[in-house]
């Protein structure tokens, strides 16, 4: 397939291959890149570009998550695209118009979809969902370090690419919020508290080392608060009023709303993370302070750029 297919072929093609993904975890990268008929350059720029996309507000739990390395592709997070679900007729009627573009796709795993369109018959008309949840694989070993006090060493994978790191921590709360669990611990190696996903934890391991209990910090018990990553900074943003809910979630407090134009203060750990917050909001949306993050939103433009044109 040419690499200058057009964005509603290459979303096709992309949804093809997160879907092949989901079912097998994890690919080599030439044999994605035969699959689907695509340059290795194209594929990765593509994977790449896909790792960037998520839910408003694209917080580092919201994002996909895919890790590409020199020869191997990664996927976490992404069952509910290989999961059987039930289906109401509306539906059932939007998946089957799916479903079929993606079958067009050359390289897209055709036998279970195509097997999943011919029952799309039986789920039409059920108005039941079926919830599955699936639990983290090392969560039983981290309540058990909490409990005894234990330090554990985790081997995490970060949220953008080359920042996996192995860190020794001392294990305080273990929360679900918003349907995923998260790990708050005193991080030895940044020397300071840290919310880890605990999905995105690849390996535990108990150290033997006891450690004594420190009071969580009020940034990690508000509700819905995340910190995601280093040291936080307070920024304050005015965006459009019309589009203050994107931002309650993470807000630092209530968002101040007069007329047309909203303001909100939040806890930045990363400002590659508000960059993409900055985009999702709109051209509207401005730094107000501190004003060396007035440049977060065109930084973010200008990565999302340069990986599009590489694909």
């Amino acid at each position: 397939m040419s690499d200058a297919a057009g964005a509603g072929v290459r979303l096709h093609r992309l949804l093809a291959i997160l879907a092949y993904l989901a079912r097998v975890g994890e690919a080599p990268i030439g044999q994605l890149a035969e699959r689907f008929g695509l340059p290795r350059a194209t594929l990765v720029s593509e994977l790449e570009l896909a790792a960037c996309c998520g839910l408003p507000p694209y917080t580092p739990d919201q994002l996909l998550e895919l890790v590409i390395d020199d020869e191997t592709v990664c996927a976490w997070g992404l069952a509910p695209l290989a999961r059987p679900t039930r289906l109401t007729p509306e539906e059932g009627l939007a998946v089957a118009a799916a479903a079929r573009a993606l079958l067009a796709v050359p390289g897209a795993d055709t036998g279970p979809l195509a097997s999943a369109l011919r029952k799309l018959d039986a789920a039409l008309g059920e108005d039941r969902v079926r919830v599955e949840i699936d639990l983290p694989a090392h969560l039983a070993t981290l309540h058990r370090a909490l409990a005894a006090c234990e330090v554990v060493e985790i081997d995490y994978l970060g949220a953008w690419r080359g920042a996996e790191t192995t860190r020794a921590v001392e294990p305080h709360e273990i929360s679900v919020r918003e349907g995923r669990a998260y790990l708050d611990a005193w991080c030895r190696l940044a020397e300071g508290w840290r919310r880890f996903a605990v999905d995105r934890i690849l390996a535990v391991r108990p150290q033997g080392i006891a450690f004594p209990r420190r009071t969580l910090p009020g940034e990690l018990v508000q509700p819905g608060a995340f910190s995601g990553g280093g040291a936080t900074r307070r920024v304050r943003i005015a965006l459009p009023a019309s589009r203050a809910g994107l931002v309650e979630r993470v807000a630092d407090g209530p968002v101040e709303i007069a007329g047309e134009t909203a303001v909100a203060t939040l806890a930045v750990a990363d400002e590659r993370w508000l960059g993409l917050l900055l985009l999702s909001l709109g051209r509207e949306a401005t730094v107000l302070e501190p004003a060396e993050l007035a440049g977060a939103r065109a930084a973010a433009a200008r990565r999302a750029l340069r990986r599009y044109r590489r694909g």
